[in-house]
């Protein structure tokens, strides 16, 4: 992102010797008013004279630093720094690339076998080999606290055939996996770590990435440090990271603005135009898979009613919601796929214009002629909020009814996925690499992203094997169209809109890249001194 200056821009403030709108720096002020949380100078941190500490400013306590157990997609920006994975992939394509695995074949449609890369060590010393890749994937694939056993559902036996080589024995051919290996699947723990800690790292997390755990204040902050040891590619030039947890947006910014951060994340298009003002500012923008969406609970009696989930697609106006909520700084979502992505399906595009009218004709079908009232749930944020008490103007028009229950985000996602507790969620899917593995995890019926434990629709299953079963593009798209029609056409999600990635940073971060999937990694990224 380009910053710009505007002359004609009139009743100027000086914010730290620098000359911004009344209005833009008023709307970034107010923000961290409401939220209560304003910084004064030097509240946060204190940069070591000489050293090379990148200080982030994070949207979301994360719900776990063991890759196997967490919950939230939020977790993904303290997890890259900590564990190296063993495929990788590129920040524009998402196309899978070496990781610690060095390369790999499918040598059949169900055999695949990864080459490890040599002399590589875990944080605390233990060696990374096939035995550690064996450990760990039987772990995530079989262990009754693993969030990601889905992820590798299609893996029958794992097998180590020498110091640097493994097999994945599969149950059905599965092109997706390597990708799959890319995600928290393919995130590898110390054996050592897990056999000290009873088989969980929630917090005590010991990978292979270029950074080290330090400390985690719950809420407040988590400290990385650089691991002298690392010899993988693109390690990043710090001395450490520490992430602090500051869950407004306006606040986030501010501490980019007032020197207190080196760079903010998941800012909200409304602060993008103060990012491109003021000149000491700099902007990462890209397009992502990030979706904000209603999650829905299909075991609840009202929303068990197909009609009803459909009258909520109805009834939304994914334009004005882009408008009003994101400072248009978004594009409608249809389903789980953005426009760009080469799995987009334009059918399912058109099933759900808005449409009150249509939306309570669906309730009065269903038996709802007096309309409906749910039990939501969503987080405490200013931006958050504002989201919400837009939906529910819609949603009045729509004649459905209800207030949103909030609180943090690891808080209210644990309450809603893991206690099932609420109607539906106001929340995000933040995307996966492959999208047969975000079709996977939101909606096969064993899945932690499924409430409600519903079956998936007849025809799901086989069509999101399909879509694994080639490498061939063609092929892939024709079967995830039909995953995308059949989740749809059922209304077992409300997607709303795709969030641009709007990261802050001040004239000292060098290197810094998005990716599509809108969840900074930090290679290569260092600090001018």
């Amino acid at each position: 992102m380009n910053k710009k200056s505007n002359p004609q821009d009139q009743d100027l403030l000086d914010v730290n010797g620098l000359a911004v709108s009344r209005r833009t720096f008023l709307g970034v002020l107010s923000g961290a008013l409401a939220a209560g949380t304003l910084m004064a100078p030097g509240a946060l941190w204190a940069q070591p004279a000489g050293a090379s500490l990148l200080r982030v400013g994070a949207n979301a306590n994360p719900s776990s630093l063991d890759p196997a157990t967490g919950g939230s997609g939020s977790d993904h920006v303290f997890l890259f720094p900590i564990y190296d994975t063993l495929v990788t992939w590129d920040f524009d394509s998402l196309k899978a690339q070496p990781g610690l695995a060095e390369r790999w074949e499918f040598t059949d449609s169900k055999t695949l076998v990864l080459h490890l890369r040599q002399g590589v060590r875990f944080h605390d010393g233990a060696p990374f080999n096939a035995e550690a890749v064996k450990t760990n994937l039987d772990r995530s694939r079989t262990a009754e606290f693993s969030n990601i056993r889905s992820d590798l559902g299609s893996v029958d036996s794992v097998t180590v055939n020498g110091e640097h080589t493994v097999t994945l024995h599969l149950k059905n051919p599965d092109t997706a996996l390597p990708l799959i290996l890319s995600d928290r699947a393919g995130m590898m723990v110390s054996p050592k770590a897990l056999q000290a800690n009873g088989n969980r790292v929630d917090r005590q997390p010991v990978g292979a990435g270029f950074m080290t755990f330090e400390k985690w204040n719950d809420g407040s902050e988590i400290v990385l440090k650089a691991f002298k040891g690392y010899r993988g590619d693109d390690k990043p030039a710090l001395a450490g990271i520490t992430f602090s947890i500051i869950t407004d947006s306006a606040t986030r910014l501010r501490a980019v603005m007032s020197g207190q951060a080196d760079l903010a994340y998941h800012l909200d298009g409304r602060q993008k135009p103060l990012v491109e003002k003021m000149p000491t500012l700099h902007g990462v923008v890209g397009s992502t898979v990030y979706c904000y969406q209603l999650y829905l609970n299909m075991s609840r009696d009202t929303l068990k009613d197909r009609r009803v989930r459909q009258a909520l697609n109805h009834a939304v106006d994914r334009d004005a919601f882009i408008r009003g909520a994101m400072a248009g700084s978004g594009e409608a979502a249809y389903m789980n796929l953005p426009k760009s992505h080469w799995a987009y399906d334009a059918q399912t595009a058109e099933l759900y214009p808005h449409d009150p009218d249509k939306a309570r004709a669906l309730l009065k079908e269903a038996g709802y002629a007096d309309g409906v009232t749910l039990d939501m749930r969503g987080y405490n944020d200013q931006s958050s909020v504002q989201m919400q008490e837009l939906l529910l103007a819609q949603f009045a028009r729509a004649n459905i009814k209800g207030r949103f229950r909030t609180g943090t985000i690891a808080d209210m996602s644990a309450e809603y996925f893991a206690k099932k507790q609420g109607d539906l969620l106001l929340s995000a899917w933040t995307g996966r690499p492959d999208p047969s593995l975000s079709y996977s995890l939101m909606y096969n019926q064993e899945s932690y992203f499924n409430a409600g434990d519903k079956a998936p629709p007849e025809g799901f299953a086989e069509a999101l094997l399909a879509s694994r079963s080639s490498d061939d593009l063609a092929t892939r798209k024709e079967a995830l169209a039909k995953v995308q029609r059949l989740v749809m056409e059922d209304a077992l999600v409300v997607p709303l809109a795709f969030r641009e990635s709007i990261v802050a940073t001040n004239d000292k971060v060098r290197n810094l890249r998005n990716n599509l999937l809108g969840k900074p990694k930090f290679n290569n990224v260092s600090l001018k001194g």
